[in-house]
């Protein structure tokens, strides 16, 4: 679709604009290095996510943001209950199908320096992470056959989908609790009880060939609390995109979130909690690292 393969938005020392950017360094872990002030130098991407191609100019990065604007995500679905071991730690049956729920675009926000806001509604010992791998639809499509799903991936990135317990489990349908008047990327003085967090880095399918090839970690406060892998989702993104797709339209632009693996802190004994002041981070093989501070509002 595109000629880029490790792809980051974000803010330019150059001209304090924000354009689109080549990692000239594809090992490098922008996560990590944007938290600890190191440099990140990129070549400057001519048009969109979509179709954007390389150019030879030499860029540096001020401040990374989501990978995905608002602008150009049409929509966002969830899975819920995904993974082997996350569904043995609620004492769940698996489920037959995907369960599906959904949130709103105006959840979309980017890794640090942007924060996890909870709201006041949250602060009650239930604000909980979910580290979870993201998927970018790039091509429309529908009624899409599993052997051909992974041909509508753009790429993909580390997700971290943050959750007010308390809202979600007072209903069994999910979308109210995770769909509330979310954060503004811009601004960020709105609050969701569910806000998702994205990036820093959009990789490419020619990079990861096999999405179930991946280890995927949740750190709270320098400490490993989620040490998952992606092999262990219950419906593969095959399955999922295929699934998904069956009588619906997937426009250009759709971010998954296709589940978290084992080690939610609503399930830890005592619980883990998003403090004011935390820091958390999720880390994806061959991604890299998503950070964010918490902060109570």
């Amino acid at each position: 679709m595109a000629s880029w393969t490790h792809l980051i938005r974000f803010v330019a020392v150059e001209d304090n604009h924000i354009h689109l950017g080549q990692l000239v360094n594809t090992d490098q872990d922008v996560g990590k290095d944007s938290v600890n002030g190191v440099d990140i130098p990129v070549y400057l991407i001519q048009g969109t996510i979509f179709d954007g191609r390389v150019t030879d100019q030499l860029m540096h990065v001020k401040q990374i943001l989501a990978p995905v604007s608002t602008e150009q995500c049409n929509y966002i679905r969830c899975l819920g209950l995904n993974y082997l071991d996350h569904a043995k730690e609620a004492n769940l049956a698996l489920p037959t199908v995907p369960i599906l729920f959904t949130k709103p675009r105006s959840a979309l926000i980017g890794p640090y320096p942007a924060a996890i806001n909870v709201p006041k509604c949250a602060q009650d010992g239930t604000s909980d992470y979910e580290s979870e791998l993201c998927v970018v639809i790039g091509r429309t499509g529908r009624d899409i056959p599993e052997e051909k799903a992974l041909d509508y991936v753009l790429g993909y990135t580390a997700s971290n989908d943050v959750s007010a317990r308390t809202l979600q489990l007072a209903t069994a349908q999910w979308s109210f609790s995770k769909g509330l008047d979310g954060s503004c990327p811009i601004d960020q003085k709105k609050t969701n009880a569910e806000i998702l967090y994205t990036g820093p880095v959009l990789v490419s399918p020619s990079v990861i060939t096999d999405p179930q090839t991946l280890r995927i970690q949740g750190i709270h406060n320098g400490v490993v609390v989620q040490d998952g892998h992606t092999k262990d989702m219950i419906f593969s993104i095959k399955k999922q995109i295929s699934y998904l797709s069956q009588g619906t339209t997937l426009e250009a632009g759709t971010i998954f979130l296709t589940g978290t693996p084992a080690g939610i802190g609503y399930f830890k004994k005592p619980r883990h909690v998003l403090e004011d002041g935390d820091e958390f981070s999720v880390t994806i093989d061959k991604i890299g690292t998503l950070t964010n501070k918490v902060r109570y509002e």
